[in-house]
């Protein structure tokens, strides 16, 4: 049997813009990205801390030490400019190995979001 389970998440971080006009996707300071584990392409759970919206998404790399989090396509009507997001990933893995693996957890400059 496998469980799904958290495989990364980057907590607390500044939404930086929001463009309904591209085709979709989330883009992550590709810095972000390496420090969790998050690979292009992705998908993506994102939790909305301003006003509680959840949706998921897939990921794709930002310039690197940018900061950027920014919400693409029908994900922008979720968000506004600064509101601050969680952003988690899951594995699907057997049960004797979920109960020692050990997600990679990234707590980024909130003001910035760059890594500390």
């Amino acid at each position: 049997m496998q469980i799904q389970v958290v495989k990364s998440k980057i907590h607390r971080v500044k939404v930086t813009g929001a463009d309904l006009n591209y085709i979709g996707s989330i883009t992550i300071d590709e810095d972000l990205m390496d420090a969790a584990n998050i690979v292009q392409g992705e998908k993506v759970q994102i939790v909305n801390n301003n006003n509680g919206a959840r949706l998921e998404t897939y990921a794709i790399p930002g310039p690197r030490n940018s900061g950027e989090i920014t919400l693409n396509g029908a994900a922008s009507r979720l968000v506004a400019k600064d509101d601050i997001l969680i952003l988690i990933t899951y594995a699907f893995m057997d049960i004797e190995e979920a109960k020692v693996f050990k997600p990679s957890l990234v707590f980024p400059n909130e003001a910035n979001n760059l890594l500390k």
